[in-house]
């Protein structure tokens, strides 16, 4: 069973075809990569597995189903009480709602001798709404579907959302960098670790002796992984003030800190020199090492040749070739695709 699996996945922006029926299957363990010139669709692509865009067409399969929020029994009792709360509202506004204050409750509670009762106000209410129940219970029947249906459609747009992919697995990191500039390199890595603090905002503020030891631990892990990228030196500094190739690094780490088993990694070796690119190379290999499958975009050939276990190349937003670095280099697709087609006079 591949770990990532697309099946004719499209992304459109309107009128544009961004990522056209395309299929891919990367298997555990591979350092799989997407090549393709400017424009061919690979970041659109990234963006649609981890939920950023919601493809347009077609499935994509973690480890053999789709990511996404689980159903459960809050679900369904969060669209019946909108359903139930809506259906009110309607068969208020669908009788008047002027006259039903006027008759359950203005009216009829005025003065000293005449205090206000719940009981009575509800009864004058139901009496009103009875006498137009034909009117009354068409509201409420739409009210309530209108709620219910409403409530589920924007919950079910909620089941896949880039938190959820997160959670589920699934880490990037970004073609423009996204660090928290001015926060420190080991904090940043630390965001990244935010799904496993089980504490609240109380427990937090308390500083309870449980809370305390998650933090040590945290850190611990935090500079652990530091350490694997080769920024354990410069922990304490700020994010800004790092060299590119090392906040490309950090990116990288702070993305292994929501302990992953798919990798995405969006250009990591753009701006960097050929020895940064050559120690990237490595890092990506131990991170394979690691147990974890990586799927890469780079417009860097030497490095896609040199560490992809498998290519596939995107032109136009459609896969024009797949296969292994040998075989991708050589196919004619590939090599018009990149350097144009000689024209015949």
């Amino acid at each position: 069973m591949p770990v990532l699996e697309l099946q004719g996945l499209t992304v459109r922006f309107g009128g544009l075809v961004a990522v056209n029926k395309l299929d891919l299957a990367v298997e555990k363990g591979q350092i799989f990569s997407i090549i393709g010139p400017n424009g061919a669709g690979k970041t659109t692509v990234f963006n649609a597995v981890t939920a950023i865009y919601q493809p347009t067409e077609g499935h994509v399969r973690f480890e053999g189903h789709s990511p996404k929020r689980p159903l459960t029994w809050r679900t369904w009792v969060g669209c019946l009480l909108a359903g139930l709360g809506t259906a009110l509202i309607a068969v208020v506004l669908s009788v008047n709602v002027d006259k039903l204050w006027a008759v359950s409750i203005r009216n009829n509670y005025t003065g000293p001798r005449n205090p206000f009762s719940w009981p009575k106000a509800w009864s004058d209410a139901m009496a009103y709404i009875a006498g137009r129940g034909e009117t009354a219970t068409m509201a409420a029947i739409l009210g309530f579907v209108l709620g219910a249906a409403g409530t589920y459609s924007v919950w079910s747009r909620a089941r896949r959302t880039p938190d959820v992919i997160a959670r589920g697995g699934i880490a990037r990191t970004f073609q423009n960098i996204r660090l928290f500039q001015n926060m420190t390199v080991l904090e940043n890595v630390l965001i990244g670790m935010d799904r496993f603090f089980s504490g609240n905002a109380l427990a937090m503020a308390l500083r309870f002796p449980w809370v305390r030891r998650q933090e040590r631990e945290r850190e611990a892990k935090a500079r652990e992984l530091l350490e694997f990228v080769g920024l354990k030196s410069v922990e304490n500094q700020l994010a800004k003030n790092l060299p590119y190739g090392d906040q490309r690094r950090l990116e990288i780490a702070r993305a292994l800190a929501t302990e992953p088993r798919l990798l995405l990694l969006d250009e990591p070796a753009a701006g960097m020199n050929p020895a940064e690119t050559g120690q990237l190379m490595q890092l990506i290999r131990r991170i394979r090492d690691r147990g974890m499958t990586v799927l890469l975009i780079e417009h860097h050939m030497s490095l896609v040749m040199g560490i992809s276990d498998r290519i596939a190349v995107l032109d136009y937003g459609v896969k024009i070739a797949e296969g292994t670095a040998e075989q991708v280099k050589n196919d004619p697709k590939v090599i018009e695709a990149y350097l144009g087609k000689e024209e015949v006079h």
